[in-house]
């Protein structure tokens, strides 16, 4: 993650780490987290596919990142769990060739044993490049991996 002032060890759960992830190696900036919105940046550069745009896949890498970091917190918060995704979808609004994307996550539900997120992404002057919807299982962890 870049230097933003927010680091993991300020937002993320025990045991959860960007560091070496697909996320990190996307160059996902992690802004803000909480259960209630998380936010982060990630470059168009070198995450286009051949036509030279943002690929649809990057985005929803994005979209799932945000929403399970959400929803982690959000399950380490009620009982020291964890979450795992169980369902994505993203529709693709417009394509981006450069500049940076950001996308910010909100829940629909945070509930007792699903949360569910909506995902917009965004390209730098404020268009609607994708949205998403995440849906993750709630889980008590259990010590180990």
């Amino acid at each position: 993650m870049e230097d933003t002032g927010v680091t993991e060890s300020d937002v993320l759960p025990d045991g959860m780490s960007m560091q070496g992830a697909l996320a990190y190696r996307m160059g996902i900036n992690l802004l803000e987290a909480a259960p209630e919105r998380v936010v982060a940046t990630m470059p168009v550069a070198g995450n286009t596919q051949p036509y030279g745009l943002l690929h649809g896949g990057a985005s929803v890498v994005l979209a799932e990142t945000l929403g399970s970091i959400g929803a982690a917190l959000h399950a380490a918060r009620l009982f020291n769990g964890i979450a795992v995704g169980v369902e994505v979808n993203a529709t693709h609004h417009k394509g981006v060739r450069a500049g940076v994307i950001t996308g910010v996550a909100t829940p629909l539900r945070l509930g007792g044993m699903i949360a569910s997120y909506e995902i917009v992404i965004t390209d730098e002057s404020g268009d609607r490049v994708c949205t998403a919807r995440l849906t993750c299982a709630l889980r008590r962890s259990s010590g180990g991996s």
